[in-house]
């Protein structure tokens, strides 16, 4: 539905752009939302593999187990394969850089219009924070639209953003109160609102480089009309707070670095990051906007690019954000994006042969190793891990039936060969950004990957019991360690007035 020609303030754009907001996808294709988690013929499927597991395993207890531990080898086998070819054409290759020079080279008059989207929600501690972020931003005053999108309802952000007092370049927009309450569904109402030929999202607490946006104006000109989108590097300000910290900035680091751009070098769909992603405005009204309904709503989105002939690139400019210090308030976060990821792998497989044709064979299988793969081996861990320390603790008889030695050197090959090709790629990606601050963190990851796995559990559960719920992240927690008072990218005067 448009709200072209309409007063943004009547009650008529409020309810026409809402309604558009929440229900435009679903209205247009509900194969495409993820309103429904499991449509009809993927339940059926479901069902089926259950009941075909349940009876082989009442049939042949011993061959089952054995044949499932075997298929799961297998899939890790070939997940971890993957990633390090990947990780090898990231390494070789790296982002797309474009330098201070060239971007500043670009006449103002020459520049697009752009909007910037900042969705937010109960976070009147980081409000600050993003004034002093944008004001920051190199980028022409006339030309750039910032706007803060508030739930209607959210007084104590509200309250919080107007005691900042006015400030020219952000518009302060009420989303009316509506379910579901995400992010993606305050995006869509304040595209209604968006003039610029550029779109992008940064969250309230982000510190985006100066000069991130002309970069990207300079990517999208060298680029041909198949790029829609181009996701610029996120990191942290407070990757020394804890060791947490410094495991959660290490796994950025590796992703961001070197896995996005060794998938922007194929067909395969790209995962957007929950921020700094920007994209034409034409084509995003073109695909559809945000789902509202799907938790990881930049993981679908890219891949809708990818999925509809476009193509995203990554970029070499550093936007930080606050990484989660608090155990659990970090494990709130990562279970949603787990919950997400499946969510996307389960709304694009229900044209599994349209997908296959528009990505082709490698990005299919690629498209489902990141997006179904990343989430169920997370879980996977937690069985085997048992096993493990099942088998050292006692050597139970059943367990060496269920690992002949068909499927033992194989499952001890892919333990051994996984878990050191992990810790290895990320050394050498901290030795590549030079950040030798995150050597710990790098070695005892696998204790990171345990809270990885009570993640992925407490998601997948999530996603049986109540699909599109967004579990809130709270932010402000965070000392910035890693802001450079001399680097004019990491300076935020608000963050020091806080």
């Amino acid at each position: 539905m448009t709200t072209e020609g309409m007063d943004p303030d009547s009650d008529e754009f409020k309810e026409t752009a809402l309604f558009d907001a929440i229900e435009g996808l679903r209205a247009v294709d509900p194969l495409r939302s993820a309103s429904t988690a499991v449509v009809g013929w993927q339940k059926a499927v479901l069902i089926g593999f259950c009941v075909v597991v349940i009876g082989c395993a009442i049939w042949q207890p011993t061959a089952t187990v054995t044949f499932l531990i075997g298929l799961c080898t297998l899939f890790y086998v070939w997940s971890m394969s993957d990633r390090l070819v990947l990780f090898r054409r990231g390494l070789a290759s790296g982002p797309i850089t474009i330098s201070d020079e060239r971007a500043r080279a670009v006449p103002d008059s020459e520049l697009p219009t752009y909007t910037i989207l900042v969705p937010a929600y109960n976070e009147p501690e980081v409000v600050a924070d993003l004034i002093g972020a944008m004001a920051a931003l190199e980028y022409p005053d006339e030309k750039l639209q910032v706007l803060l999108l508030l739930e209607a309802d959210d007084e104590v952000t509200i309250n919080a953003a107007k005691a900042c007092g006015d400030v020219d370049t952000i518009t302060i927009v009420l989303v009316p109160a509506a379910d579901p309450r995400t992010k993606p569904k305050a995006c869509n109402y304040g595209l209604h609102l968006a003039t610029g030929d550029i779109v992008t999202i940064y969250d309230a607490e982000d510190l985006p480089d100066p000069l991130q946006l002309r970069r990207v104006v300079v990517a999208f000109s060298e680029s041909d009309e198949t790029v829609a989108c181009v996701q610029a590097k996120l990191a942290f300000h407070n990757g020394r707070q804890n060791l947490l910290c410094g495991w959660f900035t290490a796994d950025y680091g590796l992703w961001f670095g070197y896995l996005l751009p060794g998938l922007m070098r194929s067909k395969s769909p790209i995962p957007l990051g929950g921020t700094s992603n920007h994209l034409r405005r034409s084509v995003l009204r073109e695909i559809g906007a945000w789902d509202p309904f799907n938790v990881t709503e930049d993981a679908d989105l890219g891949v809708r690019i990818a999925e509809t002939g476009y193509r995203t690139a990554v970029i070499d400019s550093v936007t930080l954000e606050e990484a989660n210090s608090d155990p659990i308030n970090w494990i709130r976060q990562r279970s949603r994006w787990y919950k997400g990821y499946l969510q996307t792998w389960l709304v694009h497989v229900r044209r599994p042969v349209k997908l296959w044709k528009a990505i082709g064979p490698i990005g299919f299988i690629r498209f489902s190793l990141l997006l179904m793969g990343t989430p169920v081996i997370a879980c996977l861990n937690l069985v085997f891990w048992l096993i493990t320390v099942m088998w050292f603790l006692g050597q139970p008889a059943f367990i060496q039936e269920v690992f002949p030695w068909y499927i033992y050197f194989p499952a001890l090959i892919s333990l051994i060969f996984g878990n050191g090709a992990t810790i290895y790629m990320n050394l050498i990606a901290i030795r590549e950004d030079d950040r030798p601050d995150l050597l710990i963190p790098a070695l005892t990851v696998p204790i990171y990957w345990v809270m990885m796995s009570i993640a992925s559990a407490k998601g997948c559960y999530q996603l049986i019991r109540n699909p599109s719920y967004w579990e809130k992240t709270f932010h402000g927690l965070s000392v910035k360690t890693d802001v450079n008072p001399d680097d004019p990218a990491t300076v935020v005067e608000a963050g020091n007035a806080r």
